[in-house]
């Protein structure tokens, strides 16, 4: 690799080869040492084991085990580097920073909690900041002890605070998927709320951890009700992502127990799109709680079965679209589910629709959520408008493509029940009549 002189001399000089990361092949900054002896430029090397998952010397191949994949800084090759850069007159690179340690994140969490309103602020911000800097920051913030139940303290302590009542608006969050792709600016206006959503976000709790915090705070679930109501959509998306996580390490019968209140909020995430991710985060809410107790009819009367057709009418991605077709099967488990799917003017039209080419979940679904309809709500007027509206041609069109056993199987117990109704059906096109099940 060559680099030109930063004087006026157009000639390049050779870099020697050590001075090269074997990842970016470019000067290294930070150098550090891995247990297998290699060096590599430290933010290389940790996008590597912690962004990308990887458990391995990119080099030697050998495997790390967890404790070895603390690099160690290289001192005297960074001196090497700095004093070959200022004798060939090429960019000198500062030294780095020392590396952020527990004690300084514990000395900021103890200002945090015990110095004051000014204090939170700043310490709220200050950890915000360093998190956003580096990977290995966030994971330092995250091991040390109390630094996830100090931002959950800040969560609830606010959100029982600043409460507003005003319908959600867009205009003030209209890049919040954006927002989520970059670091939060520590300088920026947000609540303290806000930026301890933002930081759990980044942290990425573990299960325990999230287990720990529903063992310890058992109205948590409510607090983010309250911040699901929030005007602020970068609130709500956190918020919501939040959720997700915990709803995943829930059991049952906490599942079964989750207030009202808590299900419309979540509903209301996908009424207002707040953003892609969370309206994904909220069908994934729905998928999980929706099978236990009430939730269904919960899920149906705060509008889910609407919103929910909107959102496919839509035409959303492929992911969203799948978890919709899910989310309507289970609320067709209920009646209530059931009555609102058919009285909504495109809903049984745009669940047969999503039944071929999304996916085989979604085709599963959707045809299990039209069997719900067919079979405990089969009045003349359901079956005359699922002949009209093409659901009978989707379920012969599933018949005759691989479209997974069962949902074959149930496409052809609806077909055979409601044989008189619609085989001879002039609405029925004649090509399809050749393809009806005897």
């Amino acid at each position: 690799m060559e680099l030109s002189l930063s004087s006026s001399s157009s000639a390049a000089v050779e870099v020697p080869h050590y001075f090269l990361c074997p990842i970016s092949l470019e000067v290294m900054r930070d150098p550090v040492t891995l247990a297998t002896g290699i060096t590599y430029d430290r933010a290389s090397i940790e996008r590597w084991l912690f962004s990308d998952g990887h458990a391995t010397c990119p080099v030697t191949r050998s495997a790390l085990a967890p404790h070895e994949r603390e690099a160690t800084p290289n001192h005297t090759l960074r001196r090497l580097i700095q004093a070959w850069c200022a004798a060939h007159q090429v960019e000198r690179f500062p030294t780095p920073r020392p590396p952020l340690d527990s004690c300084r994140v514990a000395a900021l969490l103890d200002e945090g909690r015990h110095g004051g309103k000014g204090n939170e602020v700043a310490a709220l911000r200050e950890i915000k900041a360093i998190v956003a800097e580096s990977d290995r920051n966030r994971r330092c913030v995250k091991a040390t002890p109390g630094a996830v139940e100090f931002l959950v303290s800040v969560v609830t302590k606010h959100s029982s605070t600043s409460r507003s009542t005003s319908k959600s608006s867009k205009h003030a969050d209209q890049d919040a998927d954006e927002f989520l792709e970059e670091p939060d600016s520590p300088t920026s206006t947000s609540s303290q709320e806000e930026d301890a959503l933002s930081v759990l976000y980044s942290l990425k709790p573990s299960e325990k951890s999230l287990a720990q915090i529903l063992e310890k705070d058992g109205d948590f679930l409510d607090t983010l009700a309250s911040v699901l109501r929030r005007p602020s959509y970068r609130s709500r998306t956190y918020g919501i992502l939040l959720l997700k996580a915990l709803t995943a390490v829930m059991e049952p019968a906490r599942l079964t127990t989750v207030s009202a209140k808590l299900v419309q909020e979540v509903v209301r995430v996908v009424v207002d799109r707040v953003s892609s991710k969370a309206v994904r985060a909220a069908l994934h809410v729905l998928c999980r709680l929706c099978p236990w107790g009430r939730n269904r009819v919960k899920a149906v009367e705060a509008g889910a079965v609407a919103a929910l057709v909107e959102l496919l009418l839509d035409e959303g991605g492929r992911r969203v679209t799948e978890l919709a077709v899910i989310v309507v099967d289970h609320l067709c488990g209920c009646a209530e589910g059931r009555s609102e799917l058919v009285a909504h003017p495109a809903g049984l039209a745009v669940v047969s629709k999503k039944a071929m080419r999304v996916s085989l979940a979604a085709t599963e679904s959707a045809v299990r959520a039209l069997h719900a309809v067919a079979r405990h709500s089969p009045t003349p007027a359901v079956l005359q408008e699922m002949l009209a509206v093409g659901v009978v041609a989707k379920l012969l069109l599933v018949l005759q493509v691989d479209a997974g056993e069962r949902a074959r199987v149930r496409a052809k117990e609806m077909l055979k029940a409601h044989t008189r109704v619609w085989k001879d059906s002039p609405c029925l096109p004649a090509h399809l009549k050749a393809s009806y099940p005897c």
